[in-house]
């Protein structure tokens, strides 16, 4: 037999070796992935929010449930059921094959759901931050969610500046297979109902002022009174400056402008800080809610109390002075100061 002939029939038994082991490793891929691991009752698994094939998989294994996280996490990439796994907990039994088990968490979970308190005041960057606290979704895909309001369908209108003012302060039951655009529009749902529906009934303007216009001043009554029966009091305040064309000087509104920076005492130089946000330098509303009020804070704002204040200046406790003139005010904040002192 010549060498070439030899040679030749060496490559085609590698060849012929090479591809019965390529047979055998489908076959033991398909015996980890069709074959059930076991047998016994049905048991719950928890799959987490945000999982992905390979965690999936892992969890299975850790379980018992399945021969071989790789070769799960491999079917799950090969068949495209990786782009439907749920978070939730789900009901799965050993004597299920991988590939059932796949389909079995690509169905709504059950019973897994938390509750999500949303106090009243709250910016959007603070419920962001909350969702993600909870576990319950990514902050930056809420932030994301909630400045583009036009995703969001409500049969009252939002505002271009997003969702800011209508994500209603409330306790939710949240499912943990819920996308963060859920959540939001669990909360949108929410005013709707309390708000646009109870307080406004479907109306678009109350007493000559637009529903933004109202939840702009009832963010800054939120964010500025800290005692209940004040609430009414400061809407008014804030009202009579409006009338009379001054600006609102509002020290929430340069809190809200500087984001993340806040402070706990204002300096002038923050007061001249340059944002539309900021009344200390722009005449009116600021042009967008600097929270998500509360009922009560949005009730202050639909009625004003009829009062003849124009200023208002803090106590060491919550607690507010009212002043009917500059004059007053001003001697208003300097017995503060000197109370403080002692």
């Amino acid at each position: 037999m010549s060498g070439r002939a030899r040679s030749g029939r060496v490559k085609r038994r590698a060849l012929w070796a090479g591809a019965a082991l390529a047979v055998l490793a489908v076959l033991a891929v398909l015996w980890l992935v069709v074959v059930p691991a076991g047998s016994g009752p049905p048991r719950q698994v928890n799959l987490p929010r945000g999982s992905s094939a390979w965690e999936a998989a892992r969890i299975l294994k850790g379980e018992g449930l399945v021969r071989s996280a790789t070769a799960t996490a491999a079917a799950a990439y090969v068949t495209g059921k990786w782009r439907h796994l749920r978070a939730g907990l789900h009901e799965v039994g050993p004597s299920m094959n991988a590939l059932e088990m796949l389909d079995a968490l690509s169905r709504r979970g059950t019973d897994t759901w938390t509750w999500l308190t949303i106090p009243e005041g709250y910016t959007v960057r603070q419920i962001a931050r909350a969702v993600q606290d909870a576990g319950l979704g990514s902050e930056r895909a809420v932030l994301d969610a909630a400045q583009d309001a036009g995703r969001f369908s409500t049969p009252f209108p939002l505002p271009g500046t997003g969702l800011e003012g209508y994500l209603f302060p409330d306790t939710y039951r949240v499912d943990a297979s819920e996308m963060e655009t859920d959540i939001l529009e669990q909360m949108l749902r929410r005013f709707q109902e309390v708000v646009w529906e109870g307080l406004f009934q479907g109306r678009r303007m109350y007493q000559g002022r637009t529903l933004n216009e109202i939840i702009i001043l009832a963010s800054l009554v939120e964010a500025e009174a800290k005692l209940p029966q004040e609430r009414p009091i400061i809407a008014g305040v804030l009202m009579n400056r409006l009338r009379a064309g001054r600006k609102l000087e509002c020290d929430a509104t340069v809190q809200y402008a500087l984001g993340d920076r806040r402070k706990e005492r204002l300096t002038y130089a923050d007061t001249e800080i340059e944002s539309p946000y900021n009344t200390y330098l722009h005449p009116g509303l600021p042009p967008g809610p600097i929270c998500n009020p509360g009922e009560d804070s949005i009730r202050a704002a639909m009625n004003p109390a009829d009062v003849p204040y124009l200023y208002y200046v803090a106590r060491a406790d919550g607690s507010h002075v009212f002043s009917r003139t500059l004059e007053e005010h001003r001697a208003a904040k300097v017995r503060i100061r000197r109370s403080a002192r002692k």
